[in-house]
């Protein structure tokens, strides 16, 4: 029985690990395709949503399987509660993905602000990155720098920040660039929320490697 329950364990792990995986290289091309002003990648995008959501179906449900199957105690209890708490902020992600894809479906005019746009790029690649190495972090049980991370989302918030300064700066300056600048408030709030997100996965994996529940996002550092 042991045996049959590692190996369905392993296929929880690695089933987790390529939704992750989608989920952050859907992120950064979500961005990507806002800055390129990318209509048709951004649609794809939407319309690749559905397999981040069936994915998240099949995991929460092999998850319930595996408890009503195995009863598992423990460590054993922890890592499946923390993949069935983790794909949910997964799925939640891949909406944020949706969603900056939407807004390049939407987005009207033509003059755009250079400097905003390379912040906005940088930022994007920066979440997908914490996507991507949080789930290192829960592939090799490693709490310390689940823990850290939450010093990146730090650096995120102050990044967004300064993202929203310049877009308000430039509605001012000119209004023509109302539109792209709010195009810009409301990416750059969809990164910072997917950062906030990365640290509600980090808490789930010091939960699984020490079965204690730390706070790492207290939000204080709201943006839209």
């Amino acid at each position: 029985m042991r045996q049959y329950f590692d190996e369905e364990l392993a296929d929880l792990d690695t089933s987790f690990k390529e939704m992750g995986l989608l989920v952050s290289e859907t992120l950064e091309n979500a961005v990507q395709a806002f800055l390129d002003h990318n209509r048709q990648a951004a649609q794809e995008i939407i319309d690749g949503d559905k397999a981040i959501n069936q994915r998240e179906i099949a995991l929460e449900k092999k998850t319930f399987e595996m408890i009503a199957l195995y009863q598992p105690v423990t460590t054993d209890l922890r890592e499946i509660v923390t993949v069935l708490k983790a794909v949910s902020v997964l799925e939640r992600i891949g909406d944020n993905a949706r969603n900056i894809a939407l807004s390049t479906i939407h987005v009207k005019g033509n003059k755009r602000v250079a400097a905003i746009e390379e912040k906005v790029g940088m930022t994007g690649s920066t979440v997908a990155k914490m996507v991507s190495d949080v789930l290192d972090y829960y592939v090799n049980d490693d709490a310390v720098s689940a823990e850290a991370i939450a010093q990146v989302a730090m650096s995120v918030s102050d990044v967004t920040g300064e993202i929203r300064e310049m877009a308000i700066d430039a509605m001012k300056s000119d209004p023509e660039l109302v539109t792209a600048s709010t195009d810009y408030l409301v990416v750059a709030g969809y990164l910072k929320r997917t950062s906030d997100y990365v640290t509600d996965i980090a808490e789930w994996i010091i939960y699984k490697r020490t079965g204690k529940i730390v706070e790492l996002n207290p939000g204080m550092s709201s943006f839209i």
